[in-house]
């Protein structure tokens, strides 16, 4: 039990150093915020999101939040590892910080295609 206790606490500190040390991480996180606030304020206007809506924006975020940490982590390891600029270095980082790029532009997708029609029934009544 204590290992589990002591791993649970080191996922813990990388969560905390991901949201005190990256700007990236924290915009991710307001835009999160934003999406929930925008998902809740549809009742407001006899709209709702299915539970099904709710998973799977949450799968999207969940991509984005995954992909931006392994990113962070793959640079912060290459960084200390070989702190001089390599060609293959950068391509490796350039590769990890699109995979992240790649996560948002599916994620903003996903936003778009849960969100639209409720918008567009809003604004037809």
């Amino acid at each position: 039990m204590f290992k589990f206790y002591q791993s649970f606490r080191y996922a813990l500190n990388g969560l905390w150093l991901l949201l005190s040390t990256e700007r990236n991480f924290r915009i991710m996180g307001i835009v999160c915020v934003i999406v929930n606030i925008a998902g809740f304020s549809l009742d407001a206007f006899g709209e709702h999101l299915n539970r099904f809506e709710w998973a799977i924006l949450w799968c999207a975020m969940g991509l984005v939040f995954v992909s931006e940490g392994l990113n962070t982590a793959l640079e912060t390891t290459i960084d200390r590892l070989h702190p001089e600029k390599h060609q293959m270095i950068g391509r490796a980082k350039d590769m990890a910080a699109g995979a992240t790029l790649s996560a948002s532009i599916v994620a903003i997708i996903v936003g778009l295609y849960i969100f639209a029609p409720h918008v567009m029934s809003i604004l037809q009544n």
